[in-house]
């Protein structure tokens, strides 16, 4: 998971470097994908339509922090609080970490004579992809820790949360509302932040700075590594 961390931490900055720069052969991709999605977001109301209900409230980034808050106060309840805290902490710093990223680069959002959707504030990264997969990796990550050997739908769980981030990338591009590279730095930099949290987590629980997250949970999380 370090491993893991510290490369998507690294693509992400480098992503970073070049659209704050302004890479030409970043920037013709972007517009090329961008209006070939355009295009076919004009010609096909009714997908368009299907689009917006899926970005605008199944993958909201409203909608994933309420999942967030349920498996915090899920945790609570089972008096796993340390990991509790993770969660909320970590989602939390994301949403700030987000912000912070998208005043210091402020890109603009593609603009169009005939927009299909909208959307304020900076275009990198995306704040709708980055929160589904910080939100989803941490419910992935929780669901892992206490998870029965033999029990079956985890395959069903994790193709569910796949979906929702990949989904939810291709709906802010084909809607117009973000460049495809907003996307992948959403990915980036949101799975950058479930490792860290994974990795700062375990570390925190090895100097035993506070309690694992229950009876059998704790070699589940070594066996893990």
């Amino acid at each position: 998971m370090r491993i893991s961390a510290a490369v998507s931490g690294a693509l992400a900055v480098l992503l970073l470097v070049l659209v704050a720069v302004g890479w030409p052969p970043l920037l013709s991709l972007d517009r090329d994908v961008a209006e070939a999605l355009h295009r076919s977001a004009l010609a096909e109301p009714g997908f368009t339509h299907l689009n917006r209900i899926l970005s605008d409230w199944v993958w909201d980034p409203w909608t994933m922090r309420a999942l967030a808050a349920v498996a915090v106060g899920w945790l609570w309840w089972r008096r796993e609080r340390l990991l509790a805290l993770w969660v909320a902490v970590t989602s939390l710093l994301t949403v700030g970490f987000q912000q912070g990223l998208k005043a210091a680069v402020d890109r603009p959002r593609p603009l169009w004579p005939d927009p299909v959707d909208s959307a304020d504030y900076s275009a990198f990264p995306s704040g709708h992809v980055m929160t589904a997969t910080v939100t989803c990796g941490l419910l992935l990550w929780v669901l892992a820790l206490h998870w029965r050997e033999g029990r079956r739908g985890w395959g069903t769980l994790a193709g569910v949360a796949v979906l929702s981030v990949v989904g939810v990338g291709w709906t802010r591009v084909y809607l117009g509302v973000h460049w495809p590279s907003d996307v992948v730095g959403g990915w980036l930099f949101g799975w950058a932040c479930v490792a860290l949290a994974i990795v700062t987590y375990r570390a925190a629980v090895e100097r035993g700075q506070g309690a694992g997250p229950g009876p059998g949970s704790g070699s589940r999380m070594e066996d893990k590594r």
